[in-house]
């Protein structure tokens, strides 16, 4: 049943706040309050934020519930908070991008996709922690399971907010495994749609080949319906294409015409992951059955690290050059050594990545001739210490391909912490993907209740 009283509106989804402010039963107003009063209380512990105006929330709430009541054509997000990463450029929050010497640093204008989040009637609730320039060093958030572990990277902030109940969806943003490796560490739902799906014009640029904008949920439901709000051409972005836009809410609540068939793929490096995690998608593919077939990864798709780390590298150090020829001693040693290590990359290695990039993407193209999605592990299993953010091994050849990715928290470590499973699909169909992975969710479902 749904909350009733202002201290629990803050468990409410993002689908169900919305259904609850379009019948009159809840204002923004009352959700953006309750919600302040969540991070008021787990701030302290988890530190998700680094911009935050409670005053600049409820305004942003006031306006939207008064243009509700006007009458007036309101959009699919109206009154719904969202946690924005602080490397998606906000003109009235600072965008700092986890960089020192970017402190204080209010751009001039949004970035399209918060145009298209105020558009479609959302509130931007504050800005969320990313690690340095999105990359590896670990800030200051902590996961909300256990303190002493981390929330996984770069979009620290925005898990843990979603995973806390400090806001119902947040934006995430994925280079490496920045979106689905923080999702299966923190317990919610990571979505990592397909490159060039979401606009990244005003949000900082690591590598255009890759950055890829994401979206955070505690339901399947909520992160695709924040997503579908996102995506649509942007003339500003060279990666967005004129489209049809995707029905990604309606599409994953449909049947599926058939039983879709999962192919589980063992990746370098399965041999460093933790026994719970493997054992538990061992015991997902028996449950499938005659639905999933262990397939070996072809030999050419074993070099997806190398050439992912080719690719990042070298145009992390083009993106990065005038903060490293201004600012290299405020950086730390981590950042500038990968600017560095990129700098150091010969043209021929980079151009000759691309060319892997796309025979990787043939390659994985005839899988999908077959098999609705690819099954695999998201991170080597539980969150780590603090000391690192996690590593993106699991994540790297399916943000080097391109296509849609979700992260679903089904599974426990030894420690009770989650671990999550990790489902890709083909290009440019990410609405048959949430599909698929709301089947499975459902499959799961019902043999809970067998048990």
């Amino acid at each position: 049943m749904a909350p009733k009283d202002g201290e629990g509106l803050w468990t409410l989804g993002a689908a169900s706040a919305l259904e609850r402010m379009a019948k009159g039963q809840l204002s923004a107003r009352a959700l953006v309050e309750a919600l302040l009063a969540r991070i008021e209380s787990e701030e302290p512990r988890v530190q998700a934020w680094t911009a935050l105006d409670p005053d600049y929330a409820l305004r942003q709430a006031d306006a939207v519930d008064a243009l509700r009541k006007s009458g007036q054509p309101i959009g699919p997000l109206h009154g719904l908070p969202v946690g924005v990463k602080d490397i998606v450029d906000t003109k009235d929050l600072p965008t700092e991008c986890g960089i020192a010497a970017y402190a204080g640093r209010r751009p001039s204008h949004d970035a399209a996709l918060v145009d298209r989040l105020r558009a479609a009637g959302a509130i931007v609730l504050g800005k969320t922690v990313t690690t340095e320039h999105a990359l590896f060093t670990p800030n200051k958030t902590r996961n909300p399971h256990d303190a002493a572990r981390t929330p996984g990277g770069s979009s620290s902030g925005s898990a843990a907010a979603v995973a806390s109940g400090m806001v119902p969806v947040a934006i995430g943003s994925q280079t490496s495994g920045s979106v689905i490796r923080p999702a299966s560490f923190c317990g919610v739902v990571g979505f990592k749609p397909s490159h060039g799906s979401i606009s990244r014009r005003g949000v900082l640029a690591i590598s255009r080949h890759l950055d890829t904008m994401g979206t955070f949920g505690r339901s399947l439901e909520d992160a695709a319906l924040l997503a579908e709000a996102l995506y649509g051409y942007d003339p500003g972005d060279p990666d967005t294409r004129p489209a049809a836009h995707p029905r990604l809410s309606r599409t994953l609540e449909e049947a599926a015409p058939v039983p879709p068939l999962f192919a589980l793929l063992e990746q370098p490096g399965w041999e460093q992951a933790e026994e719970a995690a493997t054992a538990g998608l061992a015991e997902l593919a028996d449950l499938l059955g005659a639905q999933c077939d262990s397939l070996a990864l072809p030999d050419p798709l074993r070099r997806g690290r190398e050439v992912q780390e080719t690719i990042m590298y070298a145009e992390m150090a083009r993106s990065a050059s005038a903060l490293y020829g201004r600012s290299a001693e405020s950086l730390s040693d981590q950042l500038r050594q990968g600017i560095e290590t990129g700098l150091a990359i010969l043209a021929h290695d980079y151009l000759v990545a691309l060319d892997w990039q796309n025979l990787i993407r043939a390659g994985l193209e005839e899988v999908f001739e077959r098999y609705d999605a690819i099954v695999t592990l998201p991170a080597l299993g539980q969150a780590p210490s603090l000391e690192t953010t996690g590593d993106s091994l699991f994540c790297l050849l399916w943000t080097l391909y391109g296509g849609p990715a979700v992260t679903l928290p089904v599974m426990q470590g030894e420690d009770g912490l989650p671990i999550g499973v990790q489902l890709i699909g083909r290009i440019g169909e990410d609405a048959r993907l949430l599909r698929t992975a709301h089947w499975l969710l459902q499959r799961l479902q019902e043999e809970d209740q067998h048990v």
